[in-house]
């Protein structure tokens, strides 16, 4: 595994917003980021990283099927007790999921580690589905990398696979936060790859969703009978419509059983299902001791890095504020991320049905990967 620096394509900025990019730039800072890639073997991508996404994948389902069967374990996952059956209602009978995304710490020597599940409303699907592939034939055309160069990614091919194959509801809506730039891009990158599949695929601002006699409607009245929603389900459960959630017969992308994989007390679950799994780091729900060095600290509910706290074996505390300090925490053994120049790496390694689907990558100046992190292209080559 290298960082290989190069020269970015002329005018890609322009490229990026033609084709649906707008949030390739926040503040004035890049996102996307073409100044360098990381070089991957082939033996690396099939043995240490698309290998053990599909292994902990079907363990991960293991571990839902033992929470709905135990009261305690939904409660110390701080699912509302409101929902426990809806949510055992959604694995027992089966209510199919799309896709998720592991993020794992790995320098090019095996094992990776998984450090969490974003099995709900994961991000950065456009930017590894489509603009890292365009990169890639680009620059090979360009000569800016070996002709015989590859990429791990199927995503945007196991997507439009999917949608083809869940015999979804038509009309079937898509939905995320209106004002949120990254959101609403990713919605409609998937929007697009439903309509090429056949759906007939509508968009529906979060806050226009209405409750008429218990079910989820449109502006217009309509029955949604279906609905892809990038807003997680921790919030969803606690909106004003929320017990709509329990009367609607709405078919939902991502499934209620996906809270389960989405929340970080799953870590400490697949600890103790597994443990010493090569592929695991040690995991337990916190019991309000102090953190002590070797150990990182995460709420149960958080994102982009908020609310996470480590300490290094040295004694050095670094931590990320945020939104998420009203529900519960586990700790994990810290298993740094890798330091390439000045940037520590986060490997995102994709889940679409059941299938590895490909790898992102991102970079931050902090070993907490957050919000602000920049998103770069790779390769495969031997």
């Amino acid at each position: 595994m290298k960082k290989i620096n190069c020269s970015p394509r002329p005018g890609w900025q322009q490229f990026a917003e033609s084709v649906g990019f707008a949030f390739h730039t926040f503040d004035g800072e890049p996102y996307w980021d073409e100044t360098a890639y990381y070089q991957f073997s082939l033996q690396q991508i099939e043995q240490d990283l698309e290998q053990p996404t599909e292994e902990l994948h079907q363990m991960a389902l293991a571990v839902v099927e033992d929470v709905v069967n135990s009261e305690q374990l939904l409660q110390q996952l701080a699912i509302p007790e409101a929902y426990w059956q809806a949510v055992r209602d959604s694995w027992q009978s089966a209510q199919p999921h799309l896709y998720g995304r592991m993020d794992f710490s790995y320098d090019g020597n095996g094992p990776a580690k998984l450090l969490e599940l974003n099995y709900d409303t994961p991000t950065s699907l456009f930017e590894t589905g489509f603009f890292q592939w365009v990169w890639l034939e680009d620059q090979l055309m360009r000569g800016e990398i070996p002709q015989h160069a590859d990429q791990f990614n199927s995503l945007q091919d196991k997507l439009q696979q999917a949608f083809s194959e869940l015999a979804l509801p038509q009309p079937f809506y898509f939905s995320s936060v209106t004002d949120s730039i990254e959101d609403k891009g990713t919605v409609d990158y998937l929007m697009d790859i439903a309509l090429q599949s056949g759906v007939d695929a509508r968009y529906i601002g979060l806050e226009q969703l209405g409750n008429a006699d218990g079910q989820l409607v449109d502006l217009d009245g309509y029955a949604i009978e279906g609905l892809f929603k990038l807003y997680p389900w921790e919030f969803m459960l606690q909106e004003d419509f929320a017990s709509t959630v329990l009367t609607s017969k709405t078919q939902w992308i991502e499934p209620l059983w996906k809270s389960i994989i989405s929340n970080k007390g799953i870590l400490p679950l697949l600890w103790q299902k597994f443990p010493n799994h090569p592929n695991l780091l040690p995991a337990m729900f916190d019991q309000g001791k102090a953190l002590t060095p070797g150990w990182v600290k995460k709420p149960l509910f958080s994102r982009e890095g908020a609310n996470i706290e480590l300490l290094t074996q040295q004694g050095q505390t670094v931590k990320q504020d945020g939104p998420y300090d009203d529900s519960g925490y586990i700790l994990q053994a810290l298993h740094p991320l890798p330091k390439f120049a000045d940037s520590y790496s986060l490997i995102g390694s994709w889940v679409v049905g059941d299938s590895a689907a490909g790898i992102c990558i991102r970079e931050d100046n902090s070993l907490i990967t957050k919000d602000s992190s920049r998103f770069l292209p790779h390769i495969i080559l031997d």
